[in-house]
Order: C-alpha cells, then structure tokens, then sequence
C-alpha cells in the first residue's frame, strides 16, 4: 500500500530504489507519527470535517497503535512504504471510512515533516541531559583531582605546568559551548510545520495554531513554503550541534589514547575497560576511546553530507531529501552511545599522582621561574635571556613552587562559575 496509489503498480526495482531503507529508519519516527495523526484528528474534528465519534474512535486507535510501537511489536512490512503508509491502513482495518478520512487536509510530506521535528525535539533533549551528565562528571573529576600536576604542551612540546583540574574541566565548559548550538537547534525544531501539506498549503479550512499547541511547540512555521524548505535544515542544525559535541568528545578521546600510553603514563582504566593483544600479553589497548574518536570524527562530517544533498535544490519538495533521514538518525544513535560510553567509562579512570617527579618536566617550570625574576625587579627580556642561557649551558634550576591565582588558572579553577554556566542551558 502507498499513499499515492492509484491502482497501478510499480516496477520492482523502482520500488526497492526509492523506498530504500525508509522502512527500518522509520520504526524510531512511528511514534512521533502518531502523535501528529492524534493531533491532526483533533483538528479535523474541531473543525468539523470528522464527527465526535470518528475523533474519538482515531485517537483511541492511534493510542493502541503508540502502545505496540513502544512495546516493540509495531512492524512495518515490505508490502508497504513507509510509517504512514501502514498507519493509515491499520487505522483503515480497524475503522473504515473513518481511517480513510485521516489524511484529509495532509501531506506525506508535512508528515514527515512535523514527525522529524517532533523526533529532534526529543532527541536532541536526550542528547542535551546526556551531555550534562558528562559535564557533572567532568567538574566532579576536576574537583577531586585539582592538585595532582599534569604537563601542559604545545605543539606536543613539553611547554608549561599544568593540572587534571584544569584538564577535566576544560572539557567541562566546551560542553558548554556544544550545547549552545545544540539549543540553537532545538528552537530551529520547535516550530510546528504540520498542516503546511505539500508545501503549499491547504484550501481547507485548518487550524495550525491548534495542532501548534496540542503538540507542544513553542511556534510555528508560519510560511507553507519555508515549512517545506525546512526539510533538510531543520537536520542540518541538530547535525552541527552534534558535531560540536562530537568535536570535544573526539579531542578528549584522543587526549585519553595518548596519556594511556606507555610513554605518557598520566591516565590509566581498569582491565575491563580495555582490551588485549592476540600475540602481545602486555597489552591493554583503549579501543574504547579510538572508537569514540572515529565515530566522533565522522559525525562531524554529517553536516557536510546533509549540504551536499540539499545545497542545490529549488524550493519545493524532492525527493533527494528522503536521503537526510539515512545519514542524521544513525549519526543520532552513534553521538548518543558516545555519549553514554564516556561517561560510562570516565567514572573509572585512574590519574598518576607523581607525573612531575620526572626530572624531564624540570624545563615545564622555565615561565614561571623567569616570571619570578620579572616579579623581583628584572626587566622581562633581561630574565628571558638569563632564563635562556642557563638552559642552554644546563644549569637551569626551576622553581617549582608556583602559584597560578587567576580566574581560571590551577589555582583557581573557577569550577561553581563554569557550573553556572551549565545551569543557564534549560
């Protein structure tokens, strides 16, 4: 059964090729599906194209209908196109006419739609709490590790001192930062396209403002045609909000694969949290984090595959743009179990304590020495020479006894104020 049927058939082929993999993608937007239905039959009531009775009888069976999908047992099989194509015939079965009404005054293409607005909204708050977990987690760690010194670098140079507390919190407040896209995003969704049709309305006479409200969104899409032209950016924004995420928990999983080396030695995991060799006993590998930094990596190309579908399309409805369900669901799936790894995973990290007993990190100490003989009298570039020719002639001696006072230093890491931040994102 298609929506568009009218009593031809298709090519086989032509079937497989357009209909892709819509069938699977579409069991996680069922839901969102009925919902807008539910509302959509509210509103064909309210405005007197169902009865009372058909109303009713709608909603009762799109709630047994939300019932199987969340239990599991809903199914869409390949004698039908999508979602809505089996909705609608199961509301059909059930009801007769009155499942036949239920696509009055709708388009498959606001269907879709208004389900991947109601879809985002959701997900994108889920990401939004998984997000904050992680960031809790951070300034927890930060915290309790303050005073344990690790190396800073630059251009993986040994450059200058260092903490795990400015270490844990750094991640901690680019969280921050992610999830102002990310409720960029969210308002971006939060705007009701249903009744918008096939992107140029309707003539019959519908009440969007009431379907706005009985689905909780915060406005609507008040153009019919932007309505339709939203359809790949309103992707596009919760995609470069997840690759924002993406980005940081890439850089952190790096960090992690690198101080768990032999050579660092700054981090280390229970055995149960890495993995071994089939040749090498020694090993404990952090497949955990490599995968964490491939898949963060290539979420972030998912902004750029969602433009190069939709950068050149007129305005109007086409089919390319089944293709952005494909790449932002999965993309979706895979940021949220990152999420929920590293956050698994970072309760148990361990941290060396006595990084900088290694005489190696003396050269780590050469700023803040050389700002003691600023702080003394001595004109800077004076101490920098000074500073200069003893490490080269290698009879620099640091002074490690330092103190970073500033917002945001080691010494003060501002960590009730980075947290105020986080509680600013509702």
């Amino acid at each position: 059964m298609k929506l568009w049927d009218k009593g031809f058939s298709t090519d086989k082929k032509i079937d497989h090729f357009t209909v892709g993999n819509d069938r699977e993608l579409d069991l996680l937007l069922a839901k969102y599906d009925v919902i807008a239905s539910k509302a959509h039959a509210k509103m064909l009531g309210k405005i007197g194209l169902l009865t009372l009775k058909e109303t009713d009888s709608l909603v009762t069976e799109l709630d047994k209908i939300a019932k199987t999908i969340g239990d599991g047992t809903f199914t869409i099989e390949d004698s039908f196109e999508d979602m809505h194509s089996k909705i609608e015939f199961l509301l059909t079965l059930r009801l007769g006419d009155a499942g036949k009404k239920i696509h009055t005054a709708r388009s498959r293409n606001d269907q879709v739609l208004v389900a991947m607005h109601l879809y985002l909204k959701n997900e994108l708050t889920e990401i939004k709490d998984q997000t904050k977990d992680l960031f809790h987690l951070l300034l927890n760690l930060a915290d309790k590790h303050k005073k344990v010194m690790l190396p800073g670098y630059t251009h993986l140079q040994i450059a200058m001192p260092s903490s795990f507390g400015l270490w844990f919190s750094a991640y901690a407040e680019s969280l921050v930062d992610d999830l102002y896209f990310v409720d960029a995003a969210y308002k971006v969704a939060d705007q009701n396209p249903l009744g918008s049709a096939a992107g140029y309305g309707s003539s019959f006479p519908i009440d969007r403002s009431f379907t706005t409200e009985e689905m909780g969104f915060e406005t609507m899409k008040y153009n019919v045609v932007a309505a339709q032209m939203g359809r790949g950016k309103v992707e596009k924004a919760a995609a470069f909000g997840m690759s924002s995420i993406a980005a940081t928990l890439s850089k952190m999983a790096m960090d992690i694969c690198l101080y768990m080396s032999q050579n660092f030695n700054f981090v280390s995991f229970p055995d149960e949290l890495t993995t071994g060799s089939s040749i090498m006993p020694h090993k404990k590998n952090p497949d955990v984090f490599e995968l964490v930094r491939g898949k963060c990596n290539r979420l972030q190309t998912v902004p750029n595959q969602l433009i190069l579908i939709t950068n050149n399309l007129p305005s109007g409805y086409h089919r390319d743009l089944q293709l952005v369900k494909e790449v932002i669901v999965p993309a979706i799936q895979d940021l949220k179990a990152c999420l929920e790894i590293m956050t698994f995973s970072l309760k148990e990290i361990r941290v060396n304590e006595n990084i900088l007993d290694d005489p190696k990190y003396d050269y780590l100490f050469s700023v803040d020495t050389l700002n003691e003989l600023v702080l003394s009298g001595m004109p800077f570039r004076d101490a920098y020479k000074k500073m200069g020719k003893e490490i080269n002639e290698g009879t620099f001696t640091p002074k490690r006894d330092i103190r970073h006072s500033h917002e945001g230093s080691f010494g003060n890491l501002c960590l009730s104020e980075i947290r105020k931040k986080m509680d600013k994102i509702s």
